[in-house]
């Protein structure tokens, strides 16, 4: 054993027949073990990361694919409008709430036993949604079927960061996490129309969810752990080591909790900078999950599309996501490289930096549904660039929360906006509807760009550790 392992065993009580100290296994045999994730090869590296961003696609997908269906749904269930769209709200909840229940599976048995556990039962209840035979049945199964796909999700930048070096691939595979979710949701439309028109029937819209998340789990199983504390438990379980010792059962769901819902909640009402950055992502998002509704609404009432074409329209928002992936990665190696090479040494940039990307997609939101490209370009900016921003300020089990609250408004916006969204376009007309939406991102427009100019003082005064910068 290398002389860096044996740094990393400390003693540890004394074996059972005799006084001799044992050793706790804390680390790696030396940077080049070939039990670390790190070291896989990089086809390896390659799968593991396409694995945890498909199911953050078809997770997604299965948010915005129902929208096809709604008029069928209100039909055959003899079910009102909004009823039918409670089918995309109730499956927003549970994205939101969904990674509560991973966590303990990830902290007891590490991160591939989220995937093979959660996933199948989020499939079963897909099934559930395409064989109910009344709304009561349909909506909680489609609630219960986000709320054990999301689990999937949330681990997988927990996987990324396992196997990837950020300066050595991570960013690229992050990316590609990132944008994975964005593309699922706005691809869901153009799938739900044509098989609509080709099939007819809404349940099929749930089939095509299994058809594509059953692959998918099927290839969790063709890869490794990659949870270091799991790995090194079992390592040290092989060597007849004791493992790192693991807190009371209580102790580890009421951190789970603190860390994924009571210090999230506390957040959204006492840190200026979460609350900020929340209300406006959620907003945009709201607008998003909107538009899941408003498209057909607009284009097949008023220009007589039908519901293929008009998923066609949803092709705009993907150029626009795609863009936004390319522009974030402009920005970071160039005013955020600029940055941190101005930074002393060991030390980060102010994470303020991380904002250009934001301050940029600020100005496409307004243009709202009159223009996806903008649109998509501008929600996913002010995604990369916020979130990348409260993880440098909050650092380690703060970050974790703060984005964690983010994600609660988030999805409870998505679940709330397609609810209003026909009756105000009802009421208000086309263009009074569009504007309100494109006036209230205006209000919010200079969030980022005070933050940017503000935020070394809201973090001075924050109640959480924030780093030195």
């Amino acid at each position: 054993m290398s002389s860096t392992a044996t740094q990393d065993l400390e003693k540890d009580g004394t074996s059972s027949d005799s006084n001799t100290p044992l050793m706790v296994l804390k680390d790696w045999d030396g940077q080049d073990d070939p039990g670390n994730p790190k070291n896989w090869s990089f086809g390896t590296k390659v799968y593991a990361t396409a694995v945890p961003a498909l199911f953050a696609f078809v997770v997604t997908f299965g948010t915005s694919v129902y929208s096809a269906g709604l008029e069928q749904v209100m039909e055959q269930f003899n079910t009102s409008q909004t009823v039918a769209i409670l089918g995309i709200s109730f499956y927003s909840v549970g994205i939101g709430f969904g990674p509560m229940i991973g966590a303990p599976i990830s902290e007891a048995f590490g991160r591939k036993a989220v995937y093979l556990i959660t996933m199948p039962i989020s499939i079963l209840f897909m099934m559930g949604s395409g064989l109910a035979e009344n709304t009561r049945t349909l909506l909680v199964c489609r609630f219960l079927s986000s709320t054990f796909g999301a689990p999937a999700v949330a681990v997988g930048a927990g996987t990324l960061s396992d196997i990837w070096e950020l300066h050595h691939g991570g960013g690229l595979a992050s990316m590609l996490f990132i944008l994975s979710p964005f593309i699922g949701s706005s691809l869901g439309p153009l799938v739900g129309g044509y098989t609509m028109e080709t099939r007819g029937d809404w349940r099929w819209l749930m089939w095509v969810m299994i058809l594509f998340a059953g692959p998918i789990w099927i290839m969790s199983f063709f890869f490794g752990e990659t949870s270091k504390k799991e790995l090194l438990r079992r390592r040290a379980h092989e060597r007849g080591l004791p493992a790192q010792p693991k807190p009371p059962a209580m102790a580890a769901l009421k951190m789970l909790l603190v860390i994924t819902l009571f210090r999230p909640i506390r957040m959204l009402f006492v840190e200026p900078i979460v609350i900020s950055i929340s209300i406006y992502i959620s907003f945009a998002f709201g607008v998003l999950f909107a538009i899941f509704v408003a498209y057909p609404y607009v284009l097949g009432s008023v220009y007589g599309f039908s519901l293929g074409q008009t998923g066609l329209a949803f092709i705009a928002i993907i150029i626009g996501i795609i863009l936004a992936g390319v522009t974030f990665a402009i920005l970071d190696r160039t005013l955020y490289a600029k940055a941190k090479a101005k930074a002393p040494p060991g030390k980060m940039p102010p994470p303020e930096e991380r904002l250009y990307t934001s301050m940029l997609g600020s100005l496409g939101i307004p243009v709202r549904l009159k223009a996806g490209i903008p649109f998509g370009w501008g929600i996913t900016c002010i995604f990369l660039g916020t979130m990348t921003y409260l993880i440098d300020t909050y650092q380690a089990l703060n970050a974790a929360s703060a984005v964690a609250a983010n994600g609660l408004l988030r999805y409870t916006f998505g679940a709330v906006f397609p609810l209003f969204t026909i009756p105000m376009y009802s009421k208000l007309g086309i263009g009074w509807a569009g504007s309100l939406l494109g006036f209230i991102s205006l209000l919010l427009l200079p969030i980022p760009w005070v933050l940017y100019k503000w935020g070394p003082y809201l973090r001075s005064k924050s109640s959480y550790e924030t780093g030195h910068f």
